[in-house]
C-alpha cells in the first residue's frame, strides 16, 4: 500500500494502473474511520482492481461554528486499517494541496441538496458535491462507494454524477450499525455516557412506526 499526499503523485500513479487495464474503486472520507467506513472499503477491494482510500477533513462542508477543528483524525490507525483491509493507494493531501487558492468554483445541487438537512445547513451539500467533484477528478474512478447512513449526501452525488456526465457509478452500501442499533459514525465519539445511551431510541421508534405502518 502506497499512501500519498499530492494529487500529481496519485493521478500518475491510477493512470498507470489505467493503462495496464486495471478498474479502480475509490472511498472518499475524512479518516477516523470505523466499520462503516471498512465495509465500503471491503466492497471495493472486491469488485475492482485498485482500491483508493482518500482521508481529507474538508472545510468547504463545514459552516462557520461548526467542529472543522474538533473532528477526530488519526492518519497513522486509519492506514494501518487500510492496509489490513487490501487498499492499495491512501489518498491524504493538505487543505493547502487540495485549496491552494481560495475557491471560486462550487458545486450546487439544488433540488436534492435544499431540503432536510441542507435546510439547516445551507452551505453544507455545496461542500460536499465541490470536494467530491475535485475527487472525482483527480482519482478516476470507475467506482465510488458511499454508505447509505448519509442518505442525503448519496443522493447529492448521484445526481451531481449524473447531471455532469461523469464516468463513475456511485455505489450506495447498508448502513453498519452498532450492537444496540445506532449507526456507526465518526461523530459518535462527542456524545456523553447518558447521550451515547439514550441515541439507540430513534432507531427503535422508527423500527416501532415501521410496524405500526405494516
Amino acid at each position: 500500500m502506497e499512501t500519498v499526499t499530492t494529487i500529481d503523485e496519485i493521478r500518475a500513479a491510477l493512470e498507470r494502473d489505467r493503462a495496464a487495464g486495471r478498474s479502480v474503486g475509490f472511498v472518499p472520507t475524512m479518516g477516523y474511520l470505523h466499520a462503516g467506513h471498512l465495509s465500503l472499503v471491503e466492497a471495493s477491494v472486491a469488485g475492482n482492481d485498485v482500491t483508493v482510500v482518500s482521508i481529507f477533513v474538508n472545510p468547504l462542508q463545514f459552516a462557520e461554528g461548526e467542529d472543522l477543528d474538533a473532528y477526530p483524525r488519526d492518519l497513522a490507525a486509519d492506514s494501518a486499517e487500510c492496509r489490513a483491509a487490501g487498499v492499495d493507494y491512501v489518498f491524504a493531501p493538505s487543505v493547502e494541496e487540495m485549496y491552494p487558492t481560495p475557491v471560486d468554483t462550487t458545486v450546487t445541487v439544488a433540488s436534492v441538496a435544499a431540503p432536510l438537512e441542507g435546510a439547516h445547513r445551507p452551505t453544507h451539500f455545496a461542500g460536499v458535491a465541490t470536494v467530491v467533484a475535485k475527487l472525482f477528478s483527480i482519482v478516476g474512478p470507475c467506482r465510488a462507494y458511499f454508505g447509505a447512513k448519509d442518505w442525503q449526501q448519496v443522493a447529492v452525488v448521484t445526481t451531481m454524477a449524473a447531471d455532469l456526465s461523469m464516468p463513475v457509478e456511485v455505489v450506495a452500501c447498508p448502513i453498519v450499525r452498532e450492537p444496540d442499533g445506532l449507526a456507526m459514525s465518526s461523530r459518535n465519539v462527542y456524545l456523553t455516557p447518558e447521550e451515547r445511551a439514550q441515541a439507540p431510541v430513534l432507531r427503535r421508534a422508527l423500527d416501532t412506526g415501521l410496524e405500526v405502518l405494516r
